[in-house]
């Protein structure tokens, strides 16, 4: 059993070596542990502070791509590397190292292929009274969406067995935490979550500059998500309202009609058949996403049937060929120019 934890960085030079330390060397039920690094375009001596530590494995960008497409990246490289389990933590030690054993734990015993740490969010002193309520709304938003019980979706700190690991996608640039439970709901992968600890804040969040700009952010990655796994539900709740309001004003002109006084109402006809004409183009609109989800859902297979061709070969080997024997090139939809080193 190998695991490998991965590490998403972005000019970390100062807080990933007291990261990197806080990891686990051994741990029960795992036969190999190695580490891989994110290096998201950084400009810093981020690569050689995780040379010189010892890493096993860097996969890099040479410049900025984001969380999400470096999360993905992470997870080739994990792959390709022969990884049966795959943790992914932060560089800023926000995560205790000793709790990955916790994370780990039910993937270990068959209960879960997905796994999330559940960080104490009202217990965390640098996180202010409004952020605190909004990663509360969020979860439940994303529980909503995903029909998961996942208590804190934004977290980062997370678990997944190669399975797992082989079906996610992520498609927006922002972040994958949440498209990423979203997904694993709607596509019926086990996914749990266990209370996991933090440690005191090291440098401010990188992730959103403003709580509202984060809001915003986060609000249409779980509507796009959720239009993308459930397209005819979204479209068909969007025409609804509108042909209702239409079918109204279209049984008020009648009765004006009824009562002989519908020469003075001919605008609010005009008004009903607009608004129910919109009502049923929505809902054509649901119907076409709805076929192009069904075709998703083909390419997702052949997408994941090829991962684990690709991925069955000899860890760490080049499909294509190798250059001075130690970069790998990923062709994958997040970047052909993310390479491990």
């Amino acid at each position: 059993m190998k695991l490998i934890i991965q590490i998403p960085c972005y000019n970390e030079a100062e807080t990933l070596e007291v990261t990197l330390n806080a990891l686990p060397r051994t741990l029960d039920g795992v036969d190999e542990i190695e580490y891989l690094i994110i290096n998201d375009g950084s400009h810093d001596d981020t690569v050689e502070v995780a040379r010189k530590w010892g890493v096993h494995h860097v996969v890099s960008f040479p410049q900025n791509k984001g969380l999400a497409r470096g999360f993905m990246a992470g997870l080739d490289g994990c792959l390709a590397n022969g990884a049966d389990i795959i943790v992914n933590t932060d560089a800023d030690n926000q995560y205790r190292g000793e709790d990955i054993a916790l994370l780990i734990r039910p993937i270990l015993n068959g209960e879960a292929d997905m796994v999330i740490g559940a960080r104490p969010i009202d217990e965390t002193d640098h996180f202010s009274f409004l952020k605190k309520k909004l990663q509360h709304f969020g979860s439940w938003v994303v529980r909503k969406a995903s029909r998961t019980d996942i208590p804190d979706a934004p977290s980062g700190f997370r678990a997944f067995s190669r399975e797992a690991a082989l079906r996610m996608n992520v498609v927006n640039d922002y972040t994958y935490t949440l498209e990423t439970i979203v997904q694993a709901g709607r596509e019926k992968i086990a996914i749990t979550s266990v209370p996991v600890h933090t440690n005191p804040e090291l440098r401010p969040s990188r992730l959103f500059h403003s709580i509202w700009g984060y809001v915003k952010k986060s609000v249409l990655t779980i509507l796009r998500a959720y239009m993308m796994y459930r397209p005819l539900m979204s479209f068909t709740m969007l025409s609804v309202p509108t042909v209702a309001v239409g079918l109204g004003i279209g049984v008020r002109f009648l009765i004006f009609v009824a009562r002989g006084a519908g020469s003075g109402h001919v605008q609010s006809l005009i008004l009903a058949c607009t608004l129910i004409i919109i009502g049923f183009l929505t809902f054509m609109i649901g119907l076409m996403a709805d076929l192009i989800s069904a075709n998703r859902k083909i390419l997702q297979d052949v997408q994941y049937h090829v991962k684990r061709m690709e991925y069955a070969k000899e860890p760490g080997k080049d499909t294509k060929g190798e250059q001075e024997g130690e970069m790998l090139y990923f062709s994958s939809y997040v970047g052909g120019d993310a390479a491990v080193r």
